[in-house]
């Protein structure tokens, strides 16, 4: 069994980097392919960079060059639900792009064509997450399934948060996760999204990000390496 694992962010892959040995590195179109293992599972560790179109292509790449079972992106996101503080968990089951509109078509926000508005993770991956997890009692941070929008902006206005969060009931926004989503949906991959929350949109989370982003990713990584006992 081989897995795909996709981050953003350099504070990102080397909080992956502790829990993965890594036996290889492959250079394919300036991107680097980390291929090791967790335990005895082994997995390909990609940083993609930050934004949609870097996640589709690295997710692509990962795909044609790997042929993954599975995709998991892993990282940090701003809160959008009050009840989520620093450095808890989200896991993505339903995935989407809070700024893709063709509301001038008569769809509604986020409806993207032969898609549709919502993209949902692997069944079978969440309940194996919630099996690893299940466990662990000596938590001290929440871990809560639900949607994680994405988007082509770093949210800092509380206007944006309060409208992407009534808009789509989404729990965090992002970056990358429905644009890997995206491709893992239209090449058949089984995928999952893991989100540690760094900061929360108010106008100067962009100081807390800078902050929290390193001790957050490595909660995600922990997350990961649990996952990777189960499987």
């Amino acid at each position: 069994m081989k897995f795909g694992i996709i981050v953003a962010e350099p504070e990102e892959y080397e909080a992956m980097e502790q829990v993965v040995k890594i036996e290889k590195r492959n250079r394919i179109y300036e991107l680097t392919f980390a291929e090791g293992k967790i335990k005895d599972k082994s997995c390909v560790v990609v940083k993609c960079g930050i934004g949609k179109v870097n996640a589709a292509r690295a997710t692509q790449l990962l795909i044609d060059e790997y042929k993954p079972e599975y995709i998991i992106d892993v990282g940090v996101a701003g809160a959008l639900n009050p009840n989520l503080q620093i450095g808890d968990i989200v896991i993505g089951n339903c995935l989407v792009q809070h700024d893709f509109d063709i509301t001038a078509f008569g769809h509604t926000k986020g409806y993207i064509t032969g898609i549709g508005d919502k993209i949902y993770a692997d069944d079978i991956l969440i309940q194996k997450l919630d099996e690893a997890i299940k466990n662990k009692e000596d938590r001290k941070y929440k871990i809560q399934k639900g949607t994680i929008a994405s988007g082509d902006i770093f949210c800092t206005k509380v206007e944006m948060k309060d409208k992407i969060y009534a808009k789509f009931n989404a729990q965090c926004v992002e970056m990358e996760g429905a644009a890997v989503a995206q491709v893992c949906y239209l090449c058949n991959v089984p995928f999952m999204v893991i989100r540690s929350i760094s900061d929360t949109p108010n106008g100067k989370n962009n100081k807390t990000y800078e902050q929290c982003i390193k001790p957050a990713a490595e909660r995600c990584s922990n997350i990961i390496r649990e996952l990777a006992e189960e499987m």
